[in-house]
């Protein structure tokens, strides 16, 4: 094959965007721990001009306004070589990346609309990272391996999984899936160019109460074996690219200890996840470690071991054809042939109660718990207020769901769930990667699996490994199974098509499997193209004004010193009189806003050692009153640093009043005192 590998940042506005994820209105940037990128990988056969474009980035979810301007771009780029068939896009799940890059209204409510900057450095840095794979294609060969991961997930709906009938489960030794798949690439020569891991996570380890914008445990993941591989280079710098993708993770929480009641301390490990007192808003589950960045450490780690140790033993070649398949879908209306006599049908979207209830990785809102399969009257009096009463058809749709939000029927001042959605796959060789649309449950992942290989294997492509890659194309939320959709958890509540979704894309992934078996790819009919919404921004997010530094002072300035020395493990903290970081955002596309630099003696120079990608670096934004406000940066010094003199400095960007009407913007950088770092 031809194989092309590259990285760009999508970080975008660290300050005042709220985080998707958690859905939590309070959770907005105010600062960052690491950049997020899009790593991209190109495969193309060298003889024509099939090509297969998988990338993973490190956002919440791939939003089909995301996908679309994507297309769009790669079209006036490079016309039909990269199209909606054979470039997939899955985010990573992280939830302590930006929101405001939806053009569905359900996503506006938390995210307070559409935020253009957000959605800009997101669709430009995929695009920049396809390019930097497109620009660097030589020949190369590609390696899979399997592997399985311990102590790294728990199944956080447990109960619901016990739903499944028992032969079923049987046939498991887990109630999640530990297997994690690599791809590694490397060049004719056998020089290293990356890797793709795909494995069930929710990169939750950060809870709902951070601020810093950050790619969690995969993407921590992802650091650690770049700056491996990337010797002596900063974090977020060199040619080698390791991306961490999702895969079925829809019930499968990092959390490993389980949930716990925060008030009381006791398990809250029953059907509904409620505590005895303070009911379902204190069951809430933890990590490994003493707090959520140790946690995130651990469970990246542990990724990134077993990945390093599959990357390292990968033997078997992956060769073969490569090929595509795609169509668009009106996932609110799909008729399911379940068997000879007997015939269902998807729903018009909607979500359940216990979809406000949230999960034990982030609680909800208001007294709401999970496994309500009955209404509750206060809400649904205010809902059918606020915005109508579902019809009788979508209530009988989506029995035994009782409907909080019938998205469906809502269409002010868009529509709020898409109706069309992708589902594709991409085969390179024997690998067949899915690009599902949503966050599969395990067992509803396994389904999927299972029936996709047997299609391959009855029409004459035995032998398939079969990859499901998460959050692809457009957000659709959860897709359990029927048996699991019964008893209405929080994935249950958000499977948003109705009971039958999951038999809908089993049905589906089966004719675009049978198509690439067949090599028919090309008559499989389109389906209706989604639409583009004319908004090109639409938020509630406050306005940039002009800022100020307090009397006598400038920007750039130190109010609190750093000491005057320190020890490894300690932190080393600053604090500037600082300006909004979204400043920066809207005015360099790859702005970084702090650096770590130590002296060097001998050409008496400063060297800049970490920069804001790094993990051992925090920085903090917060807001005062009449236009100023500070920034804090910490250096968590990691065991190992070398003694020596250090300082740490900030650059920034400030808003500055020129007339009545303009602002423009002014770059500034501020600068600790040196400081002494002692053997330990």
């Amino acid at each position: 094959y031809l194989v092309g590998v590259g990285r760009a940042d999508c970080t975008g506005p660290v300050a005042q965007v709220p985080l998707m994820g958690y859905a939590n209105p309070d959770q907005v940037g105010g600062g960052l721990l690491s950049r997020l990128y899009s790593r991209a990988f190109i495969v193309a056969d060298p003889e024509d001009s099939k090509r297969v474009v998988f990338v993973s980035a490190d956002i919440g979810m791939v939003s089909q306004r995301v996908r679309l301007e994507v297309l769009k771009q790669l079209r006036s780029k490079y016309g039909e070589l990269y199209r909606q068939d054979n470039v997939i896009l899955s985010g990573t799940h992280t939830h302590s990346g930006p929101g405001g890059y939806f053009q569905y209204t359900l996503f506006w409510i938390t995210s307070k609309g559409l935020i253009k900057p957000a959605l800009s450095s997101i669709v430009n840095g995929i695009v920049k990272s396809i390019d930097i794979a497109h620009e660097s294609m030589k020949r190369g060969r590609l390696f899979i391996n399997r592997g399985t991961v311990e102590n790294s997930q728990i199944n956080r709906s447990p109960f619901s999984y016990l739903e499944n009938p028992e032969s079923e489960r049987k046939r498991y030794s887990s109630n999640t899936d530990k297997e994690m798949v690599v791809l590694k690439m490397v060049d004719e020569d056998g020089h290293e160019l990356g890797l793709i891991s795909w494995f069930a996570v929710h990169p939750v380890s950060m809870n709902n109460s951070n601020h810093l914008v950050n790619s969690d445990n995969v993407g921590y993941a992802s650091y650690l074996f770049e700056q491996e591989k990337n010797k002596g280079m900063l974090p977020g710098e060199g040619s080698f690219v390791a991306a961490f993708a999702s895969s079925n993770l829809g019930d499968v929480s990092p959390n490993t200890r389980g949930p716990f009641c925060a008030n009381t301390g006791e398990s809250c490990d029953n059907p509904q996840s409620i505590c005895p007192i303070g009911g379902a808003a204190m069951c809430m589950a933890k990590g490994p470690g003493n707090d959520m960045f140790e946690s995130t450490r651990i469970i990246g780690q542990n990724i990134y071991l077993k990945a390093k140790e599959l990357y390292e033993k990968a033997s078997q070649e992956v060769t073969g054809p490569l090929s595509s398949a795609h169509q668009w879908v009106n996932m609110s209306d799909v008729s399911v042939e379940l068997n000879a006599t007997h015939t269902v049908k998807t729903c018009k979207p909607a979500l359940g109660h216990s979809f406000a209830a949230g999960t034990i990785d982030g609680v909800g809102a208001f007294n709401f718990s999970q496994g309500s399969v009955e209404g509750d009257p206060f809400w649904d009096q205010i809902r059918d207020q606020l915005l109508g009463e579902p019809s009788n058809e979508t209530k009988a749709c989506h029995k035994p769901k009782p409907i909080l939000f019938s998205t469906g029927e809502m269409t002010w001042p868009h529509p709020w769930h898409p109706d069309i959605v992708d589902v594709q796959i991409a085969a390179i060789g024997s690998l067949a990667i899915l690009a599902v649309p949503g966050e599969f449950t395990t067992m509803s992942g396994r389904r999927l699996r299972e029936a996709v290989k047997s299609e391959f294997d009855s029409h004459g492509t035995p032998g398939m490994n079969v990859v499901i890659a998460g959050l692809c194309n457009v957000y659709t939320h959860y897709i359990t199974t029927y048996e699991e959709y019964q008893v209405q958890r929080y994935e249950a509540a958000s499977t948003i098509y109705g009971p039958h979704t999951l038999s809908a894309y089993i049905q589906l992934y089966r004719g675009l499997a049978k198509a690439i078996a067949l090599n028919a790819t090309q008559e499989l009919p389109r389906g209706p193209e989604p639409p583009l919404f004319n908004v090109t921004s639409v938020t509630l997010l406050p306005s940039l004004s002009a800022e100020n530094a307090p009397a006598n002072k400038n920007f750039g300035d130190v109010l609190e010193e750093v000491r005057r020395e320190y020890r490894e493990r300690e932190v080393a903290e600053v604090t500037f009189v600082g300006a909004n970081p979204r400043s920066s955002a809207e005015n360099a596309t790859e702005h970084n806003f702090l650096t770590v630099e130590r002296y060097f003696n001998i050409t008496s120079s400063w060297r800049v050692v970490q920069n804001d990608a790094s993990w051992d670096t925090r920085f903090y934004w917060s807001k005062g009153s009449r236009g100023q406000s500070n920034v804090t940066i910490e250096w968590h010094i990691p065991t190992g640093t070398e003694p020596g003199v250090y300082r740490l400095r900030y650059f920034g960007h400030y808003k500055k009043r020129v007339s009545l009407l303009r602002t423009i913007t002014v770059p500034f950088e501020g600068s600790s005192s040196a400081f002494q770092i002692t053997a330990p």
